[in-house]
């Protein structure tokens, strides 16, 4: 009998480890997914109301946005809704905002009418500011983030919000091999006075990261492959020995490995922007909606599984998709233009949904619209649950066996 008590014992404990796995596998799940968020451009004049922006957020269960203002009619559109927004403080703001005062202003009168009915996660204070045209902002840049803090703070808000800005891979001098990354000699002493200021605040270091204009630029030096996430040789780091097999984590772990030249190796880094157009100009090699959507759908694949870069794979990667919409009022080449995953009717520019092709198939009009980039997730939670229901049969067998052995 001693012998039938300690095998159901040993049972037990065994299908309990096999449960917490399961169980433990759900919650990375869904942690991976809510690394993915997407830009929510507004340059255009015929795009949806936000209520419908909205809808259609919620229908790719996509729970993660950013926006280039702090727009009321989105802001107030979206409260109450599951949505995390990423508001953006615009370039030509930040002399004014540097005055405490002025800064208190704005949170007052910005931020805290929308908190927390809208969840306002972050604050992008300007947008590019270390390569952008008017170097003359550079100065009020880590000033004005200083001063929104402390409003932050004034208000109660600081513990909800977060204070970043997003930055070109421009800022970087080099960034290959990735272990050579390091920052532009001219804006080494300004970029310590911003890494600085994350690390004091606990916030990330945001980057636009494109692959595609890297490409553009050499497309005879750079494998397609290799900028698009699929099967390829890859490169290995001759210094690190990571291994790279996608460009976009080489350029992240570059601009680790820059703010460690100046000393800052605990910072997080996050992808502010990251996109494939899908149409351009004659000279916008690569820009197509055959490369703009399998970038996409591999990249959405990779934030499902939850990856970190090699050089901290134990950390899942942020990122945010850009865009949401083609906007046909931003300036510049024709690509500009057309980095949305969807058209301003809300019909989709190309499909990155992971359904099989005989689902595809079958699917009209109707069910083009339900295919999100998330359903690969439906997939995933489908799959688990069936697992769940495999492991529980197993563990009631496994008790019956036992139970009706003779001893």
């Amino acid at each position: 009998m001693s012998k039938m008590f300690s095998s159901v014992a040993m049972t037990n404990s065994i299908v309990l480890l096999l449960f917490s796995l399961t169980f433990l596998e759900y919650g990375l799940f869904f942690q991976r997914v809510s690394s993915l968020g997407i830009n929510y451009g507004q340059v255009g004049d015929n795009l949806p109301p936000p209520n419908k922006v909205l809808q259609l957020l919620s229908s790719l269960n996509i729970n993660k946005t950013r926006i280039y203002d702090t727009n009321p009619q989105v802001l107030t559109s979206f409260a109450n809704s599951n949505i995390e927004i990423f508001v953006t403080v615009e370039n030509e703001m930040l002399p004014s905002l540097v005055d405490p005062q002025q800064a208190l202003q704005w949170v007052t009168s910005r931020i805290k009418p929308y908190f927390p009915a809208t969840k306002i996660g972050g604050i992008a204070v300007g947008n590019e500011l270390y390569t952008d045209d008017d170097s003359s902002l550079i100065g009020y840049l880590v000033p004005a983030m200083t001063s929104i803090h402390a409003a932050l703070v004034q208000t109660g808000l600081d513990k909800y919000i977060q204070v970043s800005t997003p930055n070109s891979l421009s800022v970087l001098q080099e960034s290959y091999p990735p272990s050579a990354g390091s920052f532009r000699p001219q804006i080494a002493g300004v970029m310590t006075q911003l890494l600085n200021f994350l690390r004091s605040t606990k916030s990330p270091f945001w980057i636009n990261a494109y692959p595609y204009f890297a490409y553009k630029d050499s497309p005879t030096k750079i494998p397609l492959d290799y900028v698009l996430f699929n099967p390829n040789a890859g490169m290995v780091d001759p210094y690190t020995k990571y291994h790279y097999d996608n460009m976009l984590y080489a350029q992240v772990d570059a601009v680790i490995f820059a703010m460690a030249r100046l000393g800052f190796k605990d910072i997080e880094v996050g992808v502010s922007e990251t996109g494939w157009p899908s149409k351009g100009d004659g000279d916008e090699i690569g820009a197509t909606v055959a490369n703009a959507a399998v970038y996409n759908k591999n990249l959405l694949k990779r934030q499902l599984h939850g990856e970190g870069t090699p050089l901290r794979p134990n950390m899942r990667l942020d990122v945010y998709l850009f865009a949401l919409f083609n906007e046909d009022l931003k300036p510049g080449p024709t690509s500009e233009r057309n980095y949305g995953l969807y058209q301003p009717d809300e019909s989709m520019a190309y499909n990155v949904g992971l359904l099989s092709s005989s689902t595809s198939s079958q699917s009209s009009t109707s069910t083009n619209s339900f295919m999100s980039i998330t359903s690969s997730a439906s997939t995933a939670i489908k799959e688990g649950k069936q697992r769940l229901i495999y492991l529980t049969c197993v563990y009631l067998l496994g008790i019956h066996m036992i139970i009706r052995r003779p001893y």
